[in-house]
């Protein structure tokens, strides 16, 4: 059965006229319920974490405990882009559990998806860009302390570089990162990854698939993952206010295809994270999420 971590407090209100669109949220389970890829049992509530160990695993403790006590620093605040509240810090800290309750669906059933998360501007010891704890990240420690997995592979294909995973996981030869992005998107200072592919601006769609389906395939076979994180951000089709690419709606459900066809095919778990999208509709941003999930019922079930 396909599982999904959802909770109210995803959609937790910022002040009007914020660009980050936090209805995308409340608007994308209503749709893949209402059009009936999804059930009401396919949705799990994830909680926020009591024992924090997995975050401070990943996360630096005066960092975490700055958020927590909401005494962190004006200039780091601002970096993160959010105004802290504790409502945000507890939210922040309930998409982390749903991805690491996603992630243990995932070894059972082959796919599960976090209708938040893909938070991998994140550093260990510093939040960016609408992000505060790397939930994938965070996952992925997860599953290696708990000796559930022994190589994870980090697919991103969010428009943006996945910064504070490559930092991450750095020096970390359990966890191979592979971010796909813009080029002259932001991060404008951009960390190392195991492997980074800078995209040109108004790259289209059969440029960017032909890229794809060259390299996750032989990535596959040169690490032999036993999990994966999928960053499934839709901020790559043309129409994204942050994205500087050209791919299609189409294209962008093709690539989803193509990842979770190949996680299927090699009998690898998958973890998916949303991730960003931010096009003026917000019509097009919950159906090019919506057809992750799509996908995910057609591909695994």
């Amino acid at each position: 059965m396909l599982k999904i971590a959802y909770h109210p407090i995803y959609k937790h209100p910022l002040p009007k006229g914020h660009r980050f669109p936090m209805i995308k949220y409340e608007l994308l389970p209503e749709q893949l319920l209402h059009e009936g890829t999804c059930t009401s049992s396919n949705f799990f509530e994830p909680e926020r974490m009591l024992d924090e160990t997995p975050i401070l695993n990943v996360h630096e403790p005066i960092y975490f405990y700055d958020l927590l006590n909401l005494t962190l620093d004006k200039r780091a605040a601002r970096k993160i882009g959010f105004p802290l509240s504790e409502t945000l810090v507890e939210r922040e800290i309930v998409i982390a559990d749903g991805t690491i309750k996603a992630s243990k669906h995932a070894l059972k059933y082959g796919v599960a998806l976090n209708i938040a998360g893909g938070t991998h501007h994140a550093y260990s010891n510093r939040g960016e860009a609408f992000c505060m704890f790397n939930d994938q990240a965070i996952g992925a420690r997860y599953l290696l302390n708990e000796k559930l997995a022994k190589k994870i592979l980090i697919v991103d294909l969010d428009v943006h570089q996945g910064n504070g995973t490559a930092e991450i996981f750095q020096n970390d030869s359990n966890v191979f990162t592979f971010s796909m992005h813009g080029k002259s998107n932001y991060p404008f200072v951009k960390e190392q990854s195991d492997l980074d592919i800078a995209l040109e601006n108004n790259t289209d769609d059969k440029t960017y698939l032909k890229i794809l389906k060259e390299i996750l395939p032989k990535l596959i076979e040169e690490e032999q993952p036993d999990f994966i994180y999928y960053l499934s951000g839709v901020d790559v089709i043309a129409s994204d206010k942050l994205g500087k690419l050209g791919m299609t709606i189409n294209g962008c459900k093709e690539r989803d295809h193509f990842v979770l066809k190949t996680c299927k095919d090699y009998n690898i778990p998958v973890m998916c994270s949303m991730g960003g999208g931010y096009s003026p509709e917000i019509k097009a941003i919950v159906d090019a999420h919506a057809n992750t999930f799509r996908l995910a019922q057609e591909i695994f079930f």
